[in-house]
């Protein structure tokens, strides 16, 4: 069963917004001393009163007697976690069954499905982290979310599926000859070498340094990755996740041309090198188009680390 109005889980939802061009997150990454049990939503009468049915990972049956009123956010751990503990900072994925508080009718689930929810970093500050925060990777949780003026009420049942790496993790694929060359740090950052007195191609080539196994990216999703660019002129970095903010979401339709043909196809956990012309970037220059980036042939290296499908945007 879908959502019936993706507006009822928005207090769930914390999606990070679709950029335009490539730049990185505006938002400073929590730390991870920061604290999240602090953070963690109490539980309550609420809270505790719902009864749950079905596996962790799976969606789930939840009965309660309704109107179930609460004046603030209830969390209920039904079921330990054997993972790691989440900690502020990580990107975790989770699932959801959701349920309107006033009449006890079920909205739908959400995120048991590949490509249907991006994971989400997690802060104290966050309405997420009052949820997740200070519980393992496989808990189960109950969550009852008061009515607000643009939302009703609602019982959540979530599932923490697991921290995803900020690094592609895919199987390292042979070299093509010609390209530029690909060496990475010990947290994973690239560093981009241009081929010595090679010239630049005329259309977008795309490599793919590392096979990921996870869900293909669709055209219109939104993509959280890694990247880094350089310029093919001098090798000069001119944006890039790495060192930043960390991972970021983009999607596949605001960006640059030759950036989408690198996401499009490609699976979760890949890691792709990609050569983009002006055709495919930021155009020639001219009087008309004065971008710094105009007239240059731009490498990137992008970390696909998990993909939302548009039927789930």
């Amino acid at each position: 069963m879908r959502i019936r109005s993706l507006t009822t889980l928005a207090a769930v939802a914390v999606v990070a917004a679709a950029l335009t061009g490539c730049s990185a997150n505006s938002t400073p990454s929590p730390t991870a001393s920061a604290d999240l049990c602090s953070a963690a939503a109490p539980s309550g009468s609420a809270s505790d009163s719902v009864k749950v049915a079905g596996d962790a990972g799976k969606p789930a049956t939840a009965t309660f007697t309704s109107p179930l009123e609460t004046s603030s956010i209830e969390r209920t751990v039904v079921s330990d976690g054997t993972g790691a503990e989440v900690k502020a900072g990580d990107f975790v994925s989770y699932a959801f069954t959701a349920y309107y508080s006033d009449n006890g009718q079920q909205a739908g689930s959400l995120g048991y499905t590949a490509g249907e929810l991006l994971p989400q970093q997690l802060s104290p500050e966050s309405t997420l982290g009052q949820f997740i925060g200070c519980v393992k990777v496989g808990a189960r949780l109950v969550i009852t979310n008061p009515s607000t003026e643009s939302a009703p009420g609602a019982v959540y049942v979530l599932d923490v599926l697991g921290v995803t790496p900020t690094a592609a993790w895919g199987t390292a694929q042979t070299p093509t000859a010609g390209f530029p060359t690909v060496t990475l740090s010990s947290t994973g950052e690239p560093s981009i070498t241009i081929p010595s007195g090679a010239t630049a191609p005329t259309t977008t080539e795309v490599e793919t340094l590392k096979k990921g196994d996870g869900t293909t990216v669709a055209e219109g999703d939104q993509v959280l990755l890694q990247y880094k660019g350089v310029k093919w002129s001098d090798g000069s970095t001119f944006d890039a996740s790495w060192g930043k903010n960390g991972p970021t979401t983009l999607g596949t339709s605001g960006v640059i041309a030759g950036f989408s043909k690198a996401l499009v196809g490609q699976t979760v956990g890949s890691q792709v090198l990609v050569v983009i012309p002006p055709a495919d970037g930021y155009g020639e220059k001219s009087e008309s188009n004065t971008s710094a980036l105009a007239g240059e042939t731009l490498v990137f290296v992008i970390d696909i680390l998990a993909t939302q499908h548009t039927s789930t945007n």
